[in-house]
């Protein structure tokens, strides 16, 4: 349904639409009826249109994620932890989040010279980086553990 609707065609077909209302204005005396018949229709089809968007907006997300997931969960070097994370709590988040930032601006402070072969900098960060990691891994596997038991409390 959403194909159809986010068709060219669809497109054509309600222009067309419009066209023949409104060229059926003076016929009916352009009264009240003949506008409250665009106003209801319009209504109704953005009505729907928007829950339309947003279950295949929901489709797509949940495909992204599982995606993603399938992506930590193969790579070797991933956490595991972090596969499912959309489950935590804000405050959970926010925890890994500020973490991940972290680690991001220390990477961007030894970009400066990143494109030379030989880069101190990088090298610098990169074992600071690694105890950062150690300590977002750390972070991560607390805040997945909290679930956990959350989630065995629930289902007690």
């Amino acid at each position: 349904m959403a194909r159809a609707v986010g068709h060219p065609a669809a497109f054509i077909i309600a222009l067309g639409l419009v066209i023949v209302w409104a060229m059926s204005g003076p016929i009916f005396g352009f009264s009240d009826t003949w506008q409250l018949i665009i106003n209801t229709s319009t209504t109704i089809i953005t009505s729907l249109i928007v829950f339309l968007i947003q279950n295949t907006q929901n489709r797509d997300t949940a495909a992204l994620q599982l995606k993603i997931d399938e992506l930590i969960r193969a790579h070797e070097g991933a956490h595991n932890a972090v596969l499912d994370l959309e489950e935590l709590s804000e405050g959970d988040l926010a925890k890994i989040r500020d973490r991940y930032e972290s680690l991001a601006e220390k990477a961007r402070t030894a970009q400066s010279g990143i494109m030379e072969e030989d880069c101190p900098a990088l090298d610098a960060v990169t074992e600071e980086a690694a105890e950062d990691e150690a300590e977002a891994d750390e972070a991560v596997a607390e805040a997945a553990e909290e679930q956990a038991e959350h989630a065995r409390a629930g289902t007690r």
